[in-house]
């Protein structure tokens, strides 16, 4: 019995530490942080440029905390993605994006919603960066309808305003990128289009081919290399003459950015941005980056690069840890703060997984729906003999 009160009276005076070390968090005011800091940030090399973006960076601790919350969502998201595909839940193609996370958080912190952008497969990041929820993007993995394309979509095909997926020919949204771009100069409302490709879409003949369309036409677009190193399992070196991507546009002017560094990556977007805006013409950026798994699941990640060169990625040049310490050793947040971030994201990605296993998948009558943005007649016949399939907008 004596036992059990001890126990007891432990559990209280520990339940009381934890709970007055919780109230002196939450008497920590805004005002005893640093609302706004400046950081040295890497050189990018420049091609066909007299000069490029700064060498420092201002954040202020609103703009971290975002950035911070957003990689944190991307991150979890994906290994939460990981689980469900190995669990069968998620079946197909599935291209993870962990380790790239300063890519699009960085682009999105250097143009606003209004431009648009389109990307590759590997896109769940860029879904949440637009506008898509987390509930959506893990109902469309699963195939249920809540997902973002109704759950007909799936990984490689996600779509919001000003985004135009998620697509699956590899550097096939290059040329689809000239022509969103080609409207934007069209209708004169100053936007432009992000096109995004990676390192093994870099070497289609499609590409050069919209290098000199855009740049006959000055178009606005900036064309982004995510440069993480292997493309479906080969290294830059063994697969390319030239593993310069930021000179690949030759009459194009192009930066080379580490792609690991949001501010790095957010303050190269806005230097591009500017020159699309001001009329000169497209510009290249390449970044390069480092994903965590392999190109897709289906492959290990491991056959091709050691562990060891993972893990010493993942040690010294992981974009969360880098901004996170930024943030701590400037007094622009608090560890509990930045953990209580942590937390509310967990939950969000298991309120939403737990969603993307529960909700229903659509019905066979929506397989043919919003084929036409009117109620055109339009029929699907010989799955069954007695089975007709209409298109609804």
């Amino acid at each position: 019995m004596q036992k059990m009160l001890t126990i007891i009276s432990n559990v209280l005076r520990g339940s009381a530490r934890s709970n007055a070390a919780s109230l002196v968090v939450a008497s920590r005011s805004y005002a005893d942080f640093t609302p706004e800091a400046t950081f040295d940030i890497k050189k990018v090399d420049l091609h066909r440029l007299e000069e490029g973006p700064p060498l420092t960076a201002t954040l202020t601790r609103e703009e971290g905390l975002k950035y911070y919350r957003t990689m944190q969502t991307i991150r979890r998201m994906e290994l939460k993605a990981d689980q469900l595909y190995k669990q069968k839940i998620i079946r197909g193609f599935c291209h993870l994006y962990d380790g790239q996370e300063a890519c699009a958080v960085g682009i999105e912190g250097g143009i606003t919603l209004s431009d648009h952008l389109i990307t590759a497969y590997r896109a769940h990041g860029y879904t949440l960066t637009r506008g898509g929820t987390v509930r959506e993007i893990m109902a469309e993995l699963t195939g249920r309808r809540g997902g973002i394309a109704k759950g007909k979509g799936g990984s490689m095909h996600m779509y919001t305003k000003n985004f135009y997926g998620g697509n699956g020919i590899v550097g096939a949204q290059v040329p689809l990128g000239a022509g969103v771009a080609l409207a934007c100069k069209y209708l004169g409302n100053d936007q432009l289009c992000v096109s995004l490709y990676g390192d093994g879409a870099a070497n289609q003949g499609q590409i050069f081919e919209t290098y000199n369309m855009s740049s006959l036409w000055k178009l606005p677009i900036i064309f982004i290399c995510e440069n993480n190193q292997y493309a479906m399992g080969t290294s830059v070196e063994r697969s390319a003459a030239s593993t310069e991507y930021y000179k690949r546009g030759d009459y194009i002017p192009g930066i080379r950015v580490d792609g690991m560094d949001v501010l790095c990556v957010r303050e190269a977007t806005k230097f591009a941005a500017a020159h699309c805006r001001s009329g000169k013409g497209p510009i290249l950026m390449e970044l390069q980056t480092y994903r965590y798994h392999g190109h897709s699941m289906s492959d290990p990640g491991v056959s091709y690069r050691t562990r060891e060169e993972i893990q010493e990625v993942r040690s010294k040049s992981d974009p969360i840890s880098m901004l996170k310490d930024r943030m701590l050793s400037n007094n622009m947040a608090s560890i509990e703060e930045l953990k209580e971030i942590d937390i509310a994201v967990r939950k969000e990605i298991e309120d939403a997984a737990q969603f993307a296993t529960t909700d229903p998948e659509p019905p066979l009558d929506d397989l043919c729906s919003h084929i036409f943005a009117n109620d055109q007649p339009f029929e699907v016949r010989g799955a069954t003999p007695w089975t007709k399939l209409t298109s609804t907008s």
